[in-house]
């Protein structure tokens, strides 16, 4: 046989990337993160805070050294901090600001090798609200998946969706970029995941469908927000604006971003539905598939949809509503949220365990912890990325890199400085991937700087948005690793579907910024 014989019985292998998992890849960048402790100049702002039992300013100076300070506007004032004091006062601002002109270069403090899996362990617990949150409703799904009732319900659900799937995505995308615009609705969305991804499944979609049409489209929203109170809100208010400056241009904005991101959606289901094998998780469809999908064929769901399972469906749906309202009218956290969740849990688990039907109380207690269970890595991917921002916090790198970046748009023309300052906030978002906490510590810095050039500063709150978003599209550090491991899905993947809409959001976003800075 000649050579280019067996060349064209032998197939060529390829080279194929594989990206490691969303533990390894966290556990990786606490790595990186400690060796930026020794490679970065440490560095701090002084601090300033509202003590409400006191009812004094109280500002804490590089060394640590603390300062009670009468809290009146003549000394905001006085320390160059452009903000109502009535923004403290009434509890708006309830974290620590950096007062601008104060930075100080510490000693360095290198983390040893000790800190990677201390701040592992501290990230998990400085996580457990949201990491209770998510085994409650673990919980409450394995309860749900043993009554049978998801079985039969998708029966009937997919039986009248025929023919018009994409339209429970449009609406399940629209509703998102409202709930992210409106109130910053992020960790929260995990909890649509369990009612929402056996139905696209059933429906012929992928699991790439399902972390668009809630993480994409929710953050999306969020990167338009117009009223959301962790993040535009409270980022105006740092900035020493009220926040309803520039607001028509967030709408306008967020019309645009919406209509993107549901008609990508529409050409990536598109595409799935008519071939499944293009979707980009296709290498793992079957164990997305086993994890997620429902069995319709089973006993449960052709013993019919029953009056029982139906009161277990609309228990399960309810308390979905009723936790946004929680989060948006009376400020609930994930403690309240999963009290909220556990109290229906209860409710669906009687119901479940009686009469004719029921598995008993070992039964339902045993689907409630398998339930549990299986969440159990989604809850420590979010306890590891806080780890990294520990560690970050503790070398006293974030200020210094806040402060570099400061100097690099002094100086510079409206149009330049603007497109500057949204990559700058691209950057910040993976150190800093909380928006309320990057918005107090950046904006007393950063927002002062547009005087210079004589430009509106509500345009740097515009950049701090679409900067700190595009990159939490892609930061490890932030909630997209934990939403990866809950629907099982490579970093990879992800990656290769996101990377449009970070292009979208930085270019138009880029568009939009100079825009603002031209007719101001």
């Amino acid at each position: 046989m000649t050579e280019t014989e067996q060349t064209a019985k032998s197939p060529k292998k390829h080279f194929k990337l594989k990206m490691p998992g969303a533990f390894t890849i966290l556990f990786i960048l606490t790595i990186v993160a400690v060796i930026a402790t020794w490679l970065v100049p440490a560095g701090a702002y002084s601090k300033l805070a509202y003590n409400s039992a006191t009812e004094q300013l109280k500002v804490t100076n590089p060394q640590g050294e603390v300062k009670n300070l009468p809290s009146t506007q003549a000394e905001l004032d006085k320390l160059g901090v452009k903000i109502d004091i009535d923004q403290f006062k009434s509890g708006a601002i309830n974290e620590a600001v950096s007062i601008p002109n104060t930075y100080q270069r510490l000693k360095q403090r290198p983390a040893s090798i000790a800190a990677i899996p201390e701040s592992m362990v501290n990230g998990t617990i400085e996580a457990v609200d949201i990491m209770v949150f998510i085994l409650v409703l673990g919980g409450m799904i394995g309860v749900v998946k043993a009554s049978g009732a998801f079985e039969s319900g998708l029966v009937a659900l997919t039986k009248k969706t025929k023919g018009h799937e994409f339209m429970l995505i449009f609406f399940i995308a629209l509703l998102m970029v409202l709930g992210g615009t409106l109130c910053g609705i992020e960790e929260e969305a995990v909890a649509f995941y369990p009612i929402l991804v056996p139905i696209f499944i059933a429906m012929g979609y992928d699991s790439i469908v399902c972390v668009g049409a809630i993480f994409l489209a929710s953050s999306v929203g969020t990167a338009f927000s117009t009223i959301n109170p962790f993040s535009v809100v409270i980022a105006s208010n740092a900035a020493g604006i009220n926040f309803t400056e520039g607001l028509l241009w967030r709408v306008g904005g967020c019309i645009v971003g919406a209509i993107f991101v549901i008609l990508y959606l529409r050409w990536y289901a598109q595409k799935v539905k008519a071939d499944p094998k293009f979707s980009y998780s296709y290498d793992d469809h079957e164990e997305f598939d086993q994890m997620w999908a429902v069995d319709s064929t089973q006993t449960g769901a052709a013993a019919g949809f029953t009056v029982r399972k139906k009161i277990i469906l609309v228990l399960f749906v309810v308390t979905f509503p009723i936790m946004v309202w929680g989060v948006m009218a009376k400020g609930w956290w994930f403690p309240t949220m999963a009290a909220s969740f556990l109290t229906f849990a209860i409710a669906i688990m009687l119901l479940t365990a009686t009469g004719r039907f029921g598995i008993g109380e070992k039964g339902v207690v045993d689907a409630f912890v398998d339930g549990a269970s299986s969440l159990v890595g989604v809850s420590l991917i979010i306890g590891l990325a806080r780890g990294i921002n520990i560690v970050l916090n503790d070398g006293k790198i974030s200020d210094t890199l806040l402060e570099y970046s400061s100097s690099l748009v002094a100086n510079i023309s409206g149009p330049i400085f603007i497109v500057v300052m949204l990559f700058i906030f691209f950057i910040l978002g993976f150190i800093v991937p909380s928006s309320s906490g990057l918005a107090v510590l950046s904006m007393p810095i950063l927002a002062p700087l547009a005087d210079t050039v004589n430009i509106p500063r509500f345009t740097v709150v515009t950049a701090y948005q679409f900067g700190q978003y595009a990159m939490l599209f892609l930061a490890p550090t932030g909630l997209v690793m934990a939403t990866l491991q809950m629907l099982n899905m490579r970093y990879s993947h992800w990656l290769r579907f996101v990377w449009p809409v970070v292009v979208f959001l930085l270019v138009f976003g880029g568009i939009l910024l100079v825009a603002q800075v031209l007719v101001a």
